[in-house]
């Protein structure tokens, strides 16, 4: 039986937008795998990933792979090509522009994972009134942490000053008052 080369395969949505970059996982023990390209086109899979990951780094895509192997995994279970792949997704549909972002993006992935396994038990409702107080704690504080993950995003993005200028104006009956700011015209005279 010979081998035929694999023809690349590139999946596009509905809007001519490329589907999310995806791995496929080889099994090297129960808690360590390694991935390798879904369509067998490693050079092309590679720069996705580099471009998902806002990195031109081989090393910290490589390491970046490793850590959310190890951290992304579905409720009672190990090792999960579904989860990797769903924060894959979630990391590419961020768009992190450089490595500390990307971080930062893959800390919410797995943060927001945990979250749901968390509240997925809590769900039930089963157990002691102290499993439960304990689980609904854990959650609001993963919850907590993913919002705070969220703002530290958007300060890094758009910067973490905010001007805000609060400005007291009367007005009285048979008044007007323009909210904005206000400039003269040059040569316009001002009564």
């Amino acid at each position: 039986m010979s081998k035929k080369p694999r023809q690349a395969t590139t999946s596009v949505t509905a809007d001519n937008v490329p589907a999310p970059v995806r791995v496929r996982l080889r099994r090297i023990s129960c808690d360590y795998a390694r991935p390798y390209p879904p369509d067998g086109q490693a050079r092309e899979w590679w720069q996705r990933l580099k471009k998902a990951f806002g990195t031109a780094s081989s090393a910290f895509v490589d390491a970046s792979l490793i850590q959310l192997i190890a951290a992304a995994r579905l409720p009672n279970s190990g090792i999960s090509e579904i989860a990797v792949n769903a924060s894959l997704a979630f990391i590419e549909g961020a768009k992190p522009q450089d490595e500390v972002e990307c971080a930062l993006v893959i800390q919410m992935a797995c943060t927001h994972a945990v979250a749901m396994a968390v509240l997925a038990k809590l769900g039930g409702g089963h157990g002691s009134e102290r499993r439960i107080a304990a689980l609904g704690s854990a959650a609001a504080r993963l919850l907590r942490a993913y919002a705070t993950q969220v703002e530290s995003l958007r300060r890094l993005r758009n910067g973490g000053s905010q001007f805000v200028r609060v400005e007291h104006v009367h007005v009285t009956e048979g008044g007007q008052a323009v909210i904005g700011n206000v400039r003269s015209l040059p040569g316009s005279s001002e009564n």
